[in-house]
């Protein structure tokens, strides 16, 4: 799957309940989902670092969605100019 049909996939799936949510709260779950990522990669197994990437992608989609913006084109800078 390419990062943009997951992005719509997410505004699919979640878009309109997670505008009601807002900004912030996104971000706070975003937060808390990285947290439980770095949980998993100091202690989780293989499965659950799957899992809680996969979340954490998810509620990153979400954020961008929100802010209306682009995935792929976030991802762009690191094609055009690597940091």
């Amino acid at each position: 799957m390419e990062i943009a049909e997951f992005q719509q996939l997410m505004e699919d799936l979640y878009g309109v309940h997670d505008r009601e949510r807002g900004l912030p709260s996104t971000v706070a779950w975003l937060c808390e989902e990285t947290g439980e990522l770095a949980q998993a990669v100091r202690k989780g197994t293989t499965a659950e670092q799957l899992h809680e990437l996969g979340d954490v992608l998810a509620w990153l989609a979400s954020l961008a969605n929100q802010l209306g913006l682009s995935l792929t084109d976030a991802a762009q800078r690191y094609v055009d100019d690597p940091p």
